[in-house]
């Protein structure tokens, strides 16, 4: 059954940020607790919704639950993550454009599908000059969806915008480990761990998927070796 929709994340699987994201995450967390996140509670909620991330995070470092501060410290994680980008712009990983194009030239609908709001998430496009409807197909971001990943939602949102009903048709790809968990939550034929975010090989093949690829650059060289593609 041929594939006909491509979900990719953005930070750290279609984009290079440096790990900004969880950098502004950490320290506006840290900076209003005046408590120290470790990597694996960081790691944790990497991939998901960044306001439930906060929320998550002051619950996991004992701080009582308050939505008006958890809103308070994502309207200051978004501003400073803007001002961040804006002054040191992330690009596409290298091939990541090229791949895109070649799906899109074979029929397969591209989707970007993000724990970003969508402000922060349009941002991003038009700093690396992406258009949807142009370059990619659609984008859902987390402030769009009843709850992010690694609910399957994002990528179930994803099918909708592009008229895939079939998760037998989709592969998703992603650098973390709450990437793969919504690939798998959906039912997506391929689960496909990219290495170019936090994730080694061996820490993102702890957890289920079907591929392990070095980049999003090699999906479409791992359909067309499935048939799913036509040769080069």
């Amino acid at each position: 059954m041929t594939i006909r929709l491509v979900s990719l994340d953005m930070a750290g699987t279609t984009i290079a940020e440096a790990g900004t994201v969880y950098a502004v995450l950490r320290s506006t967390v840290e900076g209003a607790t005046n408590k120290k996140i470790d990597d694996a509670l960081l790691s944790k909620w990497g991939g998901t919704s960044k306001h439930a991330a906060i929320g998550g995070l002051l619950a996991e470092l004992g701080e009582p639950e308050d939505p008006a501060r958890q809103d308070a410290l994502f309207e200051e994680f978004r501003s400073t993550l803007t001002a961040t980008y804006l002054a040191d712009k992330p690009t596409l990983i290298p091939g990541v454009r090229e791949a895109v194009a070649e799906l899109r030239a074979a029929g397969v609908k591209v989707a970007l599908q993000t724990g970003y709001s969508r402000d922060v998430a349009e941002l991003l496009l038009s700093i690396v000059e992406w258009s949807v409807g142009v370059d990619v197909d659609a984008l859902v971001t987390s402030d769009e969806v009843a709850a992010s990943r690694p609910a399957p939602f994002l990528i179930h949102r994803g099918m909708e915008a592009t008229g895939v009903t079939d998760v037998a048709q989709v592969l998703v790809a992603g650098d973390t480990a709450n990437d793969l968990g919504a690939g798998v939550a959906a039912g997506a034929r391929y689960v496909v761990g990219v290495l170019t975010g936090a994730y080694t090989a061996a820490q993102l093949g702890h957890y289920r998927h079907t591929h392990l690829l070095e980049s999003v650059a090699g999906i479409p060289a791992l359909l067309r070796a499935d048939g799913e593609l036509p040769a080069a």
